[in-house]
């Protein structure tokens, strides 16, 4: 089991003050657009790695005119033991993290707890560019090997570096070698880390009997193939730098490898599918996502679903619920009105969300 058993917030985004308690059943969040539920989903995105389901500055997520600052405290329940999670920023500074009191390292965070999510934002994954897909790809890739953030660090920072000598059209080859020998390392684990999680999908999705389509997934790289190890990539660089000179840029390496999926069933590219189908493969890989953590870590992580009943029919949006709950799954899901979570009944906590003057509330049903 993996649940956020109590969830503090102070000053917050809209939220000047809320104090939750909680058991590990799906949590169903209903109110008016604008009430502040998905800044509550946010929040809980935050017991993980990364800058949360929006992508926002530490800045950005405080509570406004005060801008004081912000603090979550939380207990995350595992199978193991209870954690007593705290992440704050002041004054718009970088986000730190407390684990049981002591302070912790986001990589740290993410080894236990696994946060997977869901938002209309990604409802466009397939139609728009390979970035958002390579992301959406990581995230999912870090729930299965927390280790993998720190290797999207390291190569983000060593081609920012290798990127700015291109541009001020550094020939000497010296100023070159170690970004590179950094960028070999870092980028051969994050394909491999990409591979395995693609493989992973696969078999989840292939495994279960679902009411949701399957997605096959292919990884491939913008021109070419990604070279087969981190020798071939320091070579690949290497080798291309007269290159890479005359365009500014770095054109070989992970950062240039793209997701596409395929509606298994109708053969039908995922970009040319309804809107509705798209949400479907979506909602199947997340799926996918937490039958994999669960066979591997014998626990589902928690799933943030933002207005999850969008583009779904009744009959489809009975059954997420239903494979939610077979999961077991701390699933947090909004929507505008309670009776978007009807076949739920009291398989789920709920949680009702309204803005007064500015300020969200939350109660709890």
């Amino acid at each position: 089991m993996l649940a956020l058993t109590s969830l503090f917030i102070s000053h917050f985004r809209s939220h000047l003050r809320a104090d939750l308690h909680l058991d590990a059943r799906p949590v169903a969040i209903h109110g008016n657009n604008g009430a502040g539920k998905t800044n509550i989903l946010e929040a809980v995105s935050l017991f993980s790695p990364g800058r949360g389901l929006r992508r926002a500055s530490a800045a950005d997520m405080a509570r406004q005119p005060e801008a004081l600052g912000w603090k979550l405290r939380g207990v995350l329940q595992t199978t193991r033991q209870a954690y007593e999670v705290e992440t704050s920023s002041e004054g718009g500074n970088a986000r730190q993290v407390k684990i049981d009191n002591k302070s912790a390292s986001q990589v740290a965070l993410g080894r236990i707890a696994r946060v997977v999510w869901l938002v209309p934002a990604m409802d466009r994954l397939w139609i728009e560019g390979a970035e958002g897909r390579r992301r959406f790809l990581d995230r999912i890739a870090l729930s299965f090997d927390p280790d993998h953030a720190e290797a999207t660090l390291t190569y983000e920072k060593a081609m920012r570096e290798r990127n700015r000598l291109l541009k001020d059209n550094v020939r000497d080859a010296g100023w070159y070698r170690v970004l590179e020998g950094q960028m070999a390392e870092a980028g051969h684990r994050i394909h491999a880390t990409r591979v395995a999680s693609v493989a992973r999908l696969a078999a989840a999705q292939a495994e279960a009997e679902t009411a949701f389509p399957i997605a096959d997934l292919q990884l491939v790289q913008a021109e070419g193939e990604m070279p087969g190890n981190a020798a071939d990539l320091h070579a690949a660089l290497a080798d291309g730098r007269a290159r890479d000179l005359a365009a500014g840029r770095t054109l070989v390496g992970p950062h240039r490898s793209d997701l596409l999926g395929t509606y298994a069933a109708k053969n039908l590219p995922a970009k040319e599918c309804s809107t509705g189908e798209q949400k479907a493969l979506l909602v199947s890989l997340i799926l996918a996502n937490a039958r994999a953590l669960q066979a591997e870590e014998g626990a589902a992580p928690i799933l943030l679903l933002d207005e999850v009943a969008a583009h779904l029919d009744a009959g489809r949006r009975g059954a997420l619920y239903d494979e939610i709950c077979a999961l077991g799954t701390q699933a947090w899901m909004t929507g505008t009105g309670p009776e978007l979570f009807a076949e739920l009944g009291d398989r789920a906590q709920h949680l009702t969300v309204t803005d007064r003057t500015g300020i969200s509330e939350v109660s709890q049903t």
